[in-house]
C-alpha cells in the first residue's frame, strides 16, 4: 500500500512563502505621487460585461471582404490572456484571406529575456517561411512586445498594430499595474527586458484606442504624434478589441493599407 505524503511535504517551502511575500509587497506598492491618469472604476468594472460576449457572437454579422493584399500576422495576446481569446477575431482575419499566426507562447503572464528570445525565433521563423514581412498585432501588452520586437528585427515586420497597448506616459496609468507585478513578479516600471517601450519602432505603427477604455487609459493607447504614425480613435471597451466589429474593421482596414 502506498504511503501517504507527510505533512511537512505538503507545506510550501520557504522559497515559495519568500516569493509570495515579495510578490505581495509589489502589489501594494503605493501610487507614485503626483496625477496619473487612469480609467474611472465604473469603466473597469463594466469591461466585465464581456464574459456575456461568446454568447451574442451567433447573432453578430460582420461583413468581412477579400483584402487586395493577404498578410501573415503574428498574433500577441493581451496580459494573463491565452491566444483562444483572439481566436474570434484571427478568424475574421482568415476569412478576408490573410494568415494570421500565434506568437507561440501560450499564457501571457508578463516580460522576460526568455520570452522575447522565443518570440524572437517565432517572427523570424514566420519571416523566413511566408517569405515576406511579418504584420505584428498585439493586443494590450501584447502591443507592447509588438513594438519591441519591430525595434530589435525591422526587416522582419512590414506594419505593427497596438490594440489599447499602454506605451506611452506612466506605466501606471492603468487599472491592472497591481496585478500585473504580482503575476509578473517585477515592477512594471523596472522590467527584466531593456526597453523604452515610447520610442516609435522604425516601421509603420498604428495605435487602436478608446475613450471607453475601462483598462488603460486612453492617452497611454493613443501616444504622442511621435511615438506612433498614427492614431485611431474606436468607440469600444478593452475587451471590445478583440470582438467588436468596429475593432475588427479597424484592423483589416489597416492590413488593406500595406
Amino acid at each position: 500500500m502506498a504511503s501517504r505524503p507527510s505533512l511537512s511535504a505538503l507545506r510550501p517551502s520557504d522559497a515559495a512563502i519568500s516569493e509570495l511575500a515579495r510578490r505581495v509587497a509589489l502589489a501594494r506598492e503605493p501610487r507614485p505621487q503626483g496625477p496619473v491618469a487612469r480609467p474611472p472604476w465604473r469603466r473597469f468594472v463594466g469591461e466585465g460585461a464581456a464574459i456575456a460576449e461568446p454568447l451574442r457572437r451567433p447573432f453578430r454579422r460582420i461583413a468581412v471582404k477579400r483584402a487586395s493584399n493577404p498578410r501573415t500576422i503574428m498574433v500577441l495576446p493581451g496580459f494573463a490572456t491565452h491566444p483562444v481569446r483572439m481566436r474570434y477575431l484571427s478568424k475574421h482575419l482568415a476569412r478576408a484571406g490573410h494568415s494570421p499566426k500565434q506568437w507561440g507562447l501560450g499564457w501571457n503572464l508578463g516580460a522576460s529575456e526568455e520570452n522575447f528570445a522565443a518570440m524572437e525565433k517565432r517572427l523570424i521563423e514566420l519571416r523566413r517561411r511566408s517569405g515576406e514581412p511579418i504584420v505584428l498585432l498585439g493586443w494590450s501588452l501584447g502591443g507592447i512586445f509588438a513594438r519591441e520586437l519591430a525595434k530589435r528585427h525591422p526587416h522582419c515586420v512590414r506594419k505593427v498594430i497596438t490594440m489599447g497597448s499602454p506605451f506611452s506616459g506612466d506605466p501606471r496609468s492603468n487599472n491592472v499595474w497591481r496585478a500585473y507585478q504580482f503575476i509578473a513578479g517585477h515592477s512594471v516600471d523596472n522590467p527584466p527586458v531593456e526597453a523604452d517601450v515610447a520610442v516609435k519602432p522604425p516601421v509603420e505603427t498604428i495605435a487602436l484606442w478608446s475613450p471607453r477604455d475601462g483598462v488603460i487609459a486612453p492617452r497611454s493607447a493613443s501616444g504622442m504624434p511621435h511615438e506612433r504614425d498614427r492614431a485611431i480613435a474606436l468607440r469600444c471597451t478593452h475587451m471590445g478589441f478583440i470582438f467588436e466589429a468596429e475593432a475588427i474593421r479597424a484592423v483589416l482596414s489597416e492590413l488593406d493599407q500595406g
